[in-house]
């Protein structure tokens, strides 16, 4: 079993930028695919941002030039840098770790991220 912890949510005025850290209760390996997904109210999650062990990345059109997705295996975590924020990024965001070798998903307890003036 694996625990993942989100931090770095909170409010933010539109336009601007905050960092979510998920930070994982065991060593990351390279072949793990790290993923950052969000949830709005009455919406299905959908997925944000990926990266592969090889730092392959892909990102959800909505993102795209907006975020930035790292991993520190060295420090089991993984960064979502989220910039010019927008009302209709408010959701609660999940991170997720996707075993390949098992098969197996692990999410993270999720962090609300509101945009709003």
């Amino acid at each position: 079993q694996v625990q993942l912890v989100e931090s770095g949510g909170g409010l933010v005025q539109p336009g601007g930028s905050l960092r979510l850290s998920c930070a994982a209760s065991r060593k990351i390996f390279g072949i793990d695919v790290m993923g950052w997904y969000r949830q709005a109210p009455g919406k299905q999650r959908e997925l944000v941002a990926f990266i592969t062990g090889d730092t392959t990345i892909n990102y959800a059109d909505s993102v795209t030039g907006r975020f930035t997705i790292s991993r520190d295996n060295a420090k089991n975590t993984v960064y979502l840098q989220m910039n010019s924020l927008k009302p209709e990024d408010t959701a609660v965001y999940y991170c997720n770790l996707r075993d390949i070798r098992y098969g197996a998903d692990y999410w993270g307890q999720g962090t609300q991220v509101t945009v709003s003036s």
